[in-house]
């Protein structure tokens, strides 16, 4: 094995066009019921909407294709978001601010990865506790009170150009390059290598450590790039920015066809992911309906596209309820 893994590249572009109908087919349903989920303005509301959530999806896919979690991007987000704000609000130029801002992102990343790494903790473990790490920080650097970012960064979450949101462009801009390092660069070969069978990667001469770091890193590195677009976004920065989305963005992932097993994943698939989430929160919102079977049915899309990840590994062939119906049939 050069690189284990690559075997599976082309049957994930067959899996994100099957997700594009899905979203498709979806959305043509929707249109039936409210004519204005079709609209350029509610396609356009539903993809801002979705920005923030999906651009953390993306460092998080690294990850999980690592066969790793972060359940920290959440509260790293706002502490990012937060850090930024306030070394903008203590004089520095806002270019430096947002270099605060990822720099602290990277570096919750680079704890919580180095401590896996070197540590042999589980990341699970390791990315809860940074994630109440993160939060507390928040806490304490704000006193629970919002910091105003300064105007001119605001441009990145409310701008536009060519009347597209500045913060969708970024999203795409973001998911065109993760595309290109996954699928095209060795660093991106190595850490599907190293998810699909970190045995044989080690075998290879494929470094382990720091390929296992870099993803971490790249996942601080997005949930401060989402912080500053949803700080600028709402102008303020809030202790409370990005509580709970870490489910959100872990969804995203998973619905994208992301293995939880490691070794299989896409950005794409993470953006549809992203999208599929966002339209069905939005059709919700059009429709008037309860608040709570919209939490169960993106709950369920999860659960299902969990199962679908079981099936396409052949784990459903040889499981209880695969062998029971066999015997029922009498296969």
């Amino acid at each position: 094995m050069s690189v284990a893994g690559v075997r599976n590249l082309p049957f994930l572009k067959g899996q994100e066009l099957g997700l594009a109908a899905v979203v498709i087919v979806l959305s043509i349903a929707f249109s039936f019921f409210n004519p204005h989920f079709l609209t350029t303005d509610n396609f356009r509301n539903i993809l801002v909407a979705v920005a923030v959530v999906g651009i953390m999806a993306i460092g998080q896919c690294f990850v999980i294709i690592a066969k790793e979690i972060d359940l920290s991007v959440g509260s790293v987000m706002g502490l990012s978001g937060l850090c930024g704000a306030y070394a903008m609000s203590a004089g520095l130029h806002p270019a430096l601010g947002v270099l605060v801002a990822l720099a602290v992102g990277a570096g919750c990343g680079l704890i919580s990865g180095l401590i896996v790494v070197y540590g042999k903790v589980n990341s699970f473990i390791v990315t809860l506790g940074m994630l109440s790490v993160a939060r507390g920080l928040t806490y304490v650097l704000s006193g629970g009170l919002p910091i105003l970012i300064d105007p001119r960064v605001m441009f990145i979450g409310q701008g536009e150009v060519l009347g597209i949101p500045v913060q969708v462009l970024i999203f795409f801009g973001l998911v065109v390059l993760g595309q290109i390092v996954l699928k095209r660069s060795v660093l991106g070969q190595r850490v599907v290598a190293v998810g699909d069978n970190d045995e044989a990667a080690r075998l290879s001469g494929i470094p382990m450590n720091s390929t296992r770091l870099a993803v971490f890193v790249f996942s601080g590195l997005a949930a401060a790039v989402a912080g500053l677009v949803y700080t600028a976004q709402v102008s303020v920065a809030e202790a409370q920015a990005g509580t709970g989305l870490e489910l959100d963005v872990i969804a995203a992932v998973v619905i994208g066809g992301a293995s939880l097993s490691g070794g299989r994943g896409s950005i794409i698939g993470a953006m549809l992911g992203a999208y599929l989430l966002g339209a069905l929160r939005n059709a919700f919102i059009l429709l008037e309906l309860s608040p709570f079977l919209q939490q169960m049915s993106v709950g369920l899309v999860i659960v299902l596209a969990a199962l679908f990840d079981q099936f396409r590994q052949g784990a459903f062939q040889h499981s209880v309820l695969a062998i029971r119906l066999r015997r029922l049939f009498g296969r």
